[in-house]
């Protein structure tokens, strides 16, 4: 079980373990915003709520301007899985502009492939292939994207996730 961890301002910091949330409770460090009634947390000394998601109550700072590390994981999460050829079933990531050409490992030059596409593209550019993207690769935004640890939220995380503006 993972528990969101938000700070004095009640931004995402990070995701850590319930038990490593439970000790910062314990410590008086932070406070339990939401927790998980159906599986309490059993001890020597009695059951606590097991921690959803908790809140700082000492202030920790926000790094501004935190760019998102790019990863094939992340890619292919960013584009849902889908080829941004042909729109089938993505297993790999293609350089839009080949590496060989000087293409980068960028957000803007990554896209998630299918192993069709990707083998029948070669090194070449789409425009050379008479190929067109279905979208405009960019970097991904949002606070689930900003925050480590996060691979898929929680629903009961969902008010502290909200959208934020791009």
């Amino acid at each position: 079980m993972r528990t969101l961890v938000l700070n004095a301002g009640f931004e995402p910091l990070a995701v850590v373990s319930f038990k490593r949330a439970v000790v910062l409770v314990m410590n008086e460090k932070a406070t339990i915003l939401s927790a998980d009634d159906e599986h309490p947390v059993f001890t020597a000394f009695g059951a606590y709520d097991r921690p959803s998601v908790i809140l700082l109550t000492r202030y920790v700072r926000i790094p501004t301007g935190r760019a998102v590390p790019v990863s094939r994981r992340g890619v292919l999460r960013r584009d849902n899985q889908r080829c941004g050829y042909c729109g089938g079933s993505a297993t790999t990531i293609d350089h839009v502009l080949p590496r060989s050409r000087g293409g980068k490992d960028s957000w803007e030059n990554l896209v998630a492939c299918c192993l069709r596409c990707n083998n029948e593209k070669g090194d070449r550019t789409p425009s050379e292939m008479r190929w067109t993207l279905r979208f405009r690769p960019q970097p991904p935004h949002g606070t689930a994207w900003l925050v480590r640890g996060i691979e898929r939220a929680l629903p009961e995380w969902d008010e502290f996730l909200a959208p934020v503006a791009a």
